[in-house]
């Protein structure tokens, strides 16, 4: 079996930026800061923000708001009636705003879907949509995207923008829910009781963000007496409504300039690690999805992502049983007329699982075990399976002396996906001398592949540094797997 390696390599680019708020202290401090500045004259303030701007100019406009937005979170600490100006606002905001470096530790584990928007294209060529975890200060990590062109001969092309900056999304500020969805997600997790009884007993079938914060607020000055229980679970609920909100990217933002960071929902620290699979539905209707794992700065857990153009994304909490551990990855449609996913939720072993409704999951089985040496310590998904006539084909990442990460694959039934027809000896993918220096040394890993006539393209990234990306036909491969059997 040939795996052609293409030679492209995608470096992280500690000069990619996003603007974000700073915070440089407590409360007396930001007086502090506020107070220096109403000491300055016009005439000093207006010189101080025309350098800051001539400096930052490659935001170009999206600068100056961003300013004006972090001026607003900041002043309630301002202690005189006089208003400032907008000039004056414009300057104390950049006193409390700062450049994170997205990717200055790292670019990789990419995941590969094909772009909605086929237009324009040469014969035979099709143009796909990359994810990856851009990993920068402090080891955050968010979601990032590239968009490229893969051509008939097996050549791609990713396009730049050439910009320096990124920009995060717009959050929806009345994001919907539905009624009945939301308290059974509140009963899975054990956060409905009578007061939650209390807030939902007036609340439409439809209701708004706004709406539930408001009755939240409500019923807060109604209750007499706050007990740990009733305030515990008001803002339990709160935070699940942020948890599951909207974002969107204005549709003329190129798709390397967009960032998807954990600053957007609350309390997360790191969104890491996104598969991506474009989902057909029972009408034939597709809708891309995303598993991630949420890092909250002490446990992780596998959440969902949905978007049906990369211009509009939902986040969706996953409840259940089965919901725990990391590398959850869904299959392209449903099953026996359910949704069908891959996991693992003991560290060592693939599982597979089954659900009637998409946000609960509490049926699960294990399907792989460590068997071969170069996965000894532990089994794990490489992405959503993809289907062929022999089956579905799943790339799995084995871990074994030395720690050492290798790309395997799998054929499952088409029918019966929990039956393993057929599975590799040995690695096809595994780092060579060149990729085993990195972030993490000795990792091959990749979030999913993209199968495109009689080919198939990975993406992988090499220790958890850099991202590149290999070929293999598909046939060539099935035959491998078949030929070693279970």
């Amino acid at each position: 079996m040939t795996v052609k390696r293409l030679g492209i390599q995608l470096l992280p680019q500690p000069e990619k930026v996003v603007l974000r708020f700073f915070s440089p202290g407590e409360k007396e401090r930001i007086e502090h800061i506020i107070a220096r500045v109403f000491t300055m004259t016009d005439r000093e303030v207006e010189e101080e923000l025309r350098t800051v701007i001539e400096k930052f100019d490659y935001h170009h406009d999206q600068l100056e708001e961003i300013l004006a937005k972090n001026y607003k979170k900041i002043s309630r600490f301002i202690f005189t009636d006089r208003e400032p100006d907008d000039r004056r606002k414009l300057f104390i905001g950049s006193l409390f705003t700062s450049e994170y470096s997205i990717e200055a530790a790292a670019l990789f584990n990419p995941s590969i879907v094909v772009h909605p928007d086929q237009s324009n294209l040469p014969e035979d060529s099709i143009r796909f949509i990359l994810s990856l975890r851009a990993t920068g200060e402090g080891h955050i990590s968010s979601l990032v995207f590239r968009q490229g062109v893969m051509h008939k001969d097996g050549s791609i092309i990713i396009e730049d923008s050439g910009q320096r900056y990124v920009i995060p999304p717009h959050i929806v500020e009345n994001t919907q829910y539905n009624r009945e969805l939301f308290i059974a997600q509140l009963k899975e997790q054990r956060l409905y009781n009578i007061f939650a009884e209390a807030l939902f007993a007036e609340m439409p079938e439809i209701f708004g963000y706004r709406r539930l914060i408001e009755a939240i607020e409500n019923l807060r000055e109604a209750e007499a007496l706050h007990s740990e229980e009733f305030l515990r679970t008001l803002e339990s609920i709160e935070w699940f409504a942020s948890f599951n909100q909207e974002v969107y990217f204005d549709p003329d933002i190129p798709m390397d300039m967009r960032i998807i960071s954990p600053s957007i929902v609350v309390d997360l620290k790191g969104l890491e690690d996104a598969r991506f699979v474009k989902f057909i539905d029972d009408k034939g209707i597709p809708t891309y999805y995303a598993t991630y794992t949420a890092y909250d700065g002490r446990s992780f857990s596998p959440q969902l992502l949905a978007t049906k153009d990369f211009n509009h994304f939902r986040f969706i909490s996953l409840t259940g049983k089965a919901v725990k551990n990391k590398g959850f990855a869904l299959f392209p449609k449903k099953i026996g007329g359910r949704y069908c996913m891959i996991g693992r939720q003991d560290n060592e072993n693939i599982t597979i699982m089954f659900s009637e409704n998409i946000n609960f999951w509490n049926e699960y089985r294990i399907i792989l075990r460590p068997k071969y040496s170069w996965e000894i310590i532990q089994l794990g998904n490489c992405g959503s399976p993809i289907e062929t006539d022999a089956g579905w084909l799943l790339f799995t990442h084995g871990v074994g002396p030395m720690r050492h990460y290798s790309m395997g694959a799998v054929l499952l039934d088409k029918e019966k996906p929990y039956k393993v027809i057929g599975r590799l000896k040995r690695p096809f993918l595994e780092a060579q001398a060149d990729e085993r220096s990195g972030y993490v040394p000795n990792v091959i890993y990749s979030c999913g592949a993209l199968q495109h006539k009689d080919k198939l393209l990975i993406p992988y990234a090499m220790s958890d540094y850099i991202t590149s990306f290999a070929e293999v036909e598909t046939d060539e491969l099935v035959k491998q797997i078949l030929k070693d059997g279970n």
